[in-house]
C-alpha cells in the first residue's frame, strides 16, 4: 500500500507536552460567575498540583489567587492557556498566547467552521495561522477541552469531574465529539482506568491522529481508544495507528458517520458495496488497529486491551458456577464459530478431583453452587484451566454481585498475572455496580464484560490482531506482467474495459481465466464452439453494457450447433433493441466451466487509500448476500488466506450437501496475483469485478470480468 502525502507530519508527544502534561496552567476569562465557563474551568483545576494563574481584568482575585489581567503580566509564560472567553475575543487572546510564549492553549469557544459561514471559517484559518506560526499548539476551537487523569488537570468546562487514576492499566481516550467522550470516561465512576481524556473539537492545529501520536509515547497509557467520524486527511491517522502498532498499543476504533459514500455512482459491485467505513475498517485492522461495531463494544473493548498481554496461540476456556450461564456460552462461542476445545486430560483430573460428580469436568467448566462450601474449589480450578496449555484466556461467568466477588477479583488478577494470560469477568448480574465491579477495573489482567457477546467479539479482535499475517514482501507475478498487460488494457476503447481484453490482461499475471474466443459472425461462432468443444456460453462484449445478463444478452450451455446459431441470433436481436445502440466488440465463444463455488474478486479504488481488493459470496447474489472482506493492496497469499477464511461462507470452501472441498490455496493465489495488477495500474483502475471466479478442488478460474478506468 502506497502512503499519500500529508500536509505535515504528527506531532510527537515531546511537541504537545506543555499542552497536554503542564506544569502551569492559565485561565483566560477567569471567573467567579457560577455556570461561567471560566469558572468552571478554575474549579477543574482544584486538584491539579502544578501553578494555576486566573486572568481576568474584571478581577483582583479569583478564589483565593491573585488575578492578571492579561496573559502578559503573569509572573511566567505558562504551559497551558484555557481560553474561556467568547468568540470575539478569541483571536486577540491567541495572539496575546503567542506573543508570550505560551506552550498550548484550548479554546472552548463555537461560532467557527462547524457553521458553514465564509467569514467564521476564515476566523477558524486565522487561529491555524497563529499556530503555525508561532509553534504554539491549539486544541479546538469548538472543543470540550481534555483531562489528565495522570495530573488530576481538567482542563474542561464540564462540571463534576472525577479526575481519580489509580495507576491500574489504563486507557487513553481520543473523541471527536465532546459530549460522547465525557459520557465514555464517566467510566471512572465504576472504576475504570483511564490516562487522558483528549477531544479536539474543530481541529484547527492539534487533530485526532495528533493526539494518538501521543498517547503511542505516553508510558501512563496501555491502550488507546478513538471515536470519530472523518478526517479531511485520514492518511495522517493511518500513519498515528502505525505509530501506535510500532509501540505496542492496541488502537481501538470507533467510527460514526458510517454510510458508503459515492456507492450510488459505481458500475461494479466492488464499488457498491466498498463503503467508507468498510475501507477504512480493511486500512486500519492492516495496520494493527482493532475495529469495533458498536456502542457497545466501544465502551468494553479498551479495558480489555489495556489489561491483556499478548495472545499465547490457544483458545478460550470459560468456568462459572451457573449451568445456564455455562450454555449460554456455549451457545455464543457456536453461533460465532468460536471452538471451546476441551481440557487436557491432567486438568480434567484436577476438575474432577475439586467438584461434585453432577458438574461438568468440561469445558465450559459448571463447578456449580457447591463452591460455597469449599470457597478454595474456585481457585484451583481457575488455577488448572489458566495453567493448560489449550488455552491463552478464561471467561468467569459471574452471576451475582455479593461482598466475596471482591475477595474473588483479587484472586483472579493475581492468577491471571502469574500465567500471563487475561480473565475475563463477564458481569452478568443485572446490579450493574454491585460489590466487585469496581475493584475489577484495578486488577491488571482482569477485565469486566456486561455482555459475553462483547467478551466472544473482544477474544477474537484480539487473537485476529496478533495473528494478522505480514505486509506481502514478494511477488506471484512476472517481473513483465504490468508490461504485457498493459498492451490488452490500452488496446481497449472507452473508460469499460471490455471482458476479453480484461481478462487478457489478467492472464499476463499468471491469473486462470475460461477458455475464450471472440468472434464478429454467426459462422465465426460455430466454428469457435467446435475448437472449443463440450458446452459453450455466448456473451455480447460491448463497454456500454458493463452487465450483461441484465441486457439478455447471455446464453448458456449451448452443446450443439443449432443452439449456437439460434443464440448468436437472439444476442444479436437483442443488442438491436437496445437504446441507445451500444459499441460492440463481438461475440464472446467461452467453453462453460464446470460447477463450483462462486466468489467474486474485485477492486475499488478509494479516493483516499487507493485500490481495495474484494473477495466475497459471488454469483448473482453478490449485493444481497454482502458477505465481503476488504484489504489494501497488494495482498501476499497468507493474506489472502486470512480474507478468504474470514468470510461468514468460509465453511463452504470445505464442501457443503455433496459439493466437494475447494483449493482455497489456489484461490489466495489468484486472490494475491489480482492485488498485484491492482497495485501496477492503481493509476489507471477506478472498479474491478471479477464475478464469477468459479472454484473447485481443481483450483479457480476467472469466468467473467469487468474492469473500469478512472476518468
Amino acid at each position: 500500500m502506497t502512503e499519500k502525502a500529508t500536509s505535515r507530519a504528527l506531532y510527537r508527544r515531546t511537541d504537545l507536552l506543555r499542552l497536554i502534561d503542564p506544569r502551569s496552567v492559565a485561565v483566560i476569562g477567569a471567573s467567579e460567575r457560577p455556570g461561567a465557563f471560566g469558572a468552571r474551568a478554575m474549579a477543574n483545576l482544584a486538584a491539579f498540583k502544578g501553578k494555576v494563574w486566573p486572568v481576568n481584568a474584571r478581577y483582583d482575585t479569583i478564589g483565593g489567587r491573585p488575578c492578571y489581567a492579561a496573559v502578559a503580566d503573569l509572573p511566567e509564560a505558562p504551559d497551558l492557556a484555557i481560553v474561556t472567553v467568547a468568540q470575539p475575543a478569541v483571536e486577540e487572546v491567541v495572539r496575546a498566547c503567542a506573543d508570550a510564549g505560551v506552550g498550548g492553549a484550548v479554546v472552548f469557544a463555537s461560532g467557527y467552521a462547524e457553521t458553514g459561514h465564509e467569514d467564521l471559517r476564515r476566523a477558524q484559518d486565522r487561529l491555524s495561522a497563529v499556530a503555525r506560526e508561532s509553534g504554539m499548539r491549539i486544541l479546538g476551537p469548538n472543543c470540550a477541552g481534555f483531562v489528565n487523569f495522570t495530573s488530576a488537570l481538567g482542563a474542561a468546562f464540564s462540571s463534576s469531574l472525577n479526575l481519580r487514576h489509580s495507576g491500574a492499566p489504563a486507557v487513553g481516550l481520543v473523541s471527536q465529539s465532546g459530549a460522547l467522550g465525557y459520557s465514555l470516561s464517566q467510566a471512572v465512576e465504576h472504576g475504570a482506568a483511564f490516562s487522558h481524556l483528549l477531544t479536539v473539537g474543530n481541529s484547527c492545529d492539534v487533530d485526532i491522529a495528533d493526539l494518538i501520536s501521543f498517547l503511542a509515547d505516553e508510558p501512563a497509557c496501555q491502550a488507546i481508544a478513538c471515536l470519530y467520524e472523518g478526517m479531511r486527511e485520514p492518511q495522517r491517522l493511518l500513519a498515528a495507528a502505525i505509530q501506535a502498532r510500532d509501540a505496542g498499543k492496541a488502537l481501538i476504533l470507533y467510527k460514526i458517520a458510517t454510510g458508503a459514500e459515492g456507492a450510488a455512482s459505481a458500475l461494479s459491485h466492488t464499488g457498491a458495496l466498498a463503503g467508507s467505513a468498510d475501507v477504512q475498517r480493511a486500512i486500519f485492522e492492516r495496520a494493527g488497529a482493532v475495529w469495533t461495531q458498536s456502542w457497545a463494544e466501544f465502551t468494553e473493548f479498551p479495558g480489555f486491551f489495556a489489561n491483556a498481554p499478548l495472545p499465547l496461540g490457544g483458545g478460550t476456556a470459560v468456568i462459572t458456577t451457573s449451568g445456564g450461564a455455562a450454555i449460554i456460552a456455549a451457545d455464543i462461542a457456536e453461533a460465532r464459530g468460536e471452538a471451546l476445545p476441551q481440557p487436557a486430560p491432567d486438568t480434567i483430573a484436577i476438575l474432577e478431583s475439586r467438584i461434585p460428580e453432577f458438574a461438568a469436568a468440561r469445558n465450559p467448566c459448571d463447578i456449580t453452587a457447591q463452591v460455597l462450601n469449599d470457597p478454595a474449589c474456585l481457585r484451583d480450578c481457575v488455577e488448572a484451566l489458566l495453567a493448560d496449555d489449550t488455552y491463552d484466556a478464561l471467561i468467569v461467568a459471574q452471576t451475582r454481585a455479593t461482598g466475596y466477588v471482591t475477595d474473588r477479583v483479587r484472586m483472579f488478577g493475581e492468577l491471571a498475572r502469574k500465567h500471563g494470560k487475561p480473565i475475563c469477568l463477564v458481569w452478568l448480574t443485572q446490579w450493574l455496580e454491585g460489590p466487585g465491579s469496581t475493584e475489577v477495573e484495578d486488577e491488571p489482567g482482569v477485565a469486566i464484560f456486561r455482555s459475553m457477546e462483547n467478551c466472544f467479539s473482544a477474544l477474537e479482535a484480539w487473537r485476529r490482531r496478533k495473528a494478522r499475517p505480514a505486509a506481502p514482501a514478494g511477488r506471484l507475478s512476472a517481473p513483465d506482467a504490468a508490461v504485457r498487460a498493459a498492451g490488452s488494457l490500452d488496446g481497449a476503447a472507452g473508460r469499460v474495459v471490455g471482458e476479453h481484453a480484461a481478462k487478457n490482461a489478467l492472464a499476463a499475471y499468471g491469473i486462470p481465466v475460461a477458455r475464450e474466443l471472440l468472434v464478429q459472425d454467426e459462422e465465426a461462432a460455430v466454428a469457435a464452439a467446435k475448437r472449443l468443444g463440450g458446452a459453450v456460453a455466448l456473451k455480447l462484449v460491448s463497454p456500454d453494457l458493463p452487465h450483461k445478463t441484465e441486457a439478455g444478452v447471455v446464453h448458456l450451455a449451448l452443446d450443439d450447433e443449432a443452439a449456437v446459431r439460434t443464440a448468436f441470433r437472439a444476442i444479436a436481436d437483442a443488442a438491436a433493441r437496445i437504446e441507445p445502440a451500444p459499441a460492440v466488440d463481438g461475440v464472446l465463444v467461452q467453453a462453460m466451466a464446470g460447477p463450483g463455488l462462486e466468489l467474486v474478486v474485485g477492486m475499488h479504488s478509494d479516493p483516499s487509500f487507493g485500490p481495495m481488493i474484494m473477495v466475497g459470496l459471488g454469483g448473482v447474489f453478490v449485493e444481497v448476500m454482502r458477505d465481503t472482506v476488504l484489504s489494501p493492496v497488494p495482498v501476499s497469499r497468507a493474506e489472502a488466506l486470512d480474507m478468504l477464511r474470514s468470510l461468514r461462507a468460509r465453511r463452504l470452501f470445505e464442501g457443503f450437501r455433496g459439493a466437494g472441498p475447494v483449493d482455497l490455496g489456489s484461490v489466495a493465489d489468484l486472490v494475491a496475483r489480482v492485488s498485484e495488477f491492482a497495485a501496477d495500474h492503481a493509476d489507471e483502475l477506478a472498479e474491478m469485478d471479477l464475478n464469477p471466479v468459479i472454484c473447485t478442488g481443481n483450483g479457480a478460474v476467472v469466468v467473467d470480468a469487468l474492469i473500469v478506468r478512472k476518468g
